[in-house]
């Protein structure tokens, strides 16, 4: 996969939602740094104003920073390579590895891709198989033990959590469960 190219038209539109996206923050920056009302913080010297602009395009630079490294670790639990990870952000599979270093797993042993949950009283084991994907067994506050359907298999641990959070939650104390 090769870096995306926008067009002149998505370029404008995407300007656009941002510099809507940013007013308010900006605003609320200044009107913090000035101690006047959101309605008149832009009342001030020009370059305090750019200053002020420049600060919030900061915050956004911090989250999309933050964004982009959840993207590229969700693209890692998914199998993406570092190679890959690398070609889309338009730098190599060693830049891609120092800029995200957790985002691909490393073949490890079984004890890493083995996880723990506690949850609602009861406990869950999330094991990843050899095939990358995710399985779960647990045991709930009320005793009853239950696992992952045979055969069933999440791509995320995440995924295999919720599953297990979802029965452990039901066998938790004070739960109705049917008869």
């Amino acid at each position: 996969m090769t870096v995306p190219e926008i067009t002149p038209e998505e370029r404008a539109e995407l300007d656009k939602a941002l510099y809507d996206a940013l007013h308010p923050l900006a605003s609320a920056i200044r009107s913090r740094q000035t101690g006047l009302p959101a309605d008149r913080a832009w009342d001030a010297d020009p370059v305090e104003v750019a200053l002020s602009v420049l600060a919030a395009w900061k915050v956004v630079d911090g989250e999309v920073r933050r964004l982009s490294g959840q993207a590229a670790a969700t693209a890692g639990s998914y199998g993406a390579s570092y190679e890959q990870l690398g070609a889309v952000w338009g730098i190599t599979r060693q830049g891609a590895r120092k800029k995200w270093p957790d985002a691909v797993g490393r073949p490890a042993s079984a004890a890493a891709d083995t996880r723990r949950l506690a949850l609602f009283g009861g406990t869950a084991e999330l094991v990843r198989a050899s095939a990358g994907q995710w399985t779960w067994a647990g045991t709930g506050a009320d005793g009853a033990s239950g696992a992952a359907d045979e055969g069933a298999r999440c791509t995320t641990a995440e995924e295999a959590a919720a599953h297990a959070g979802a029965f452990l939650k039901e066998h938790a104390p004070g739960t109705d469960r049917p008869s």
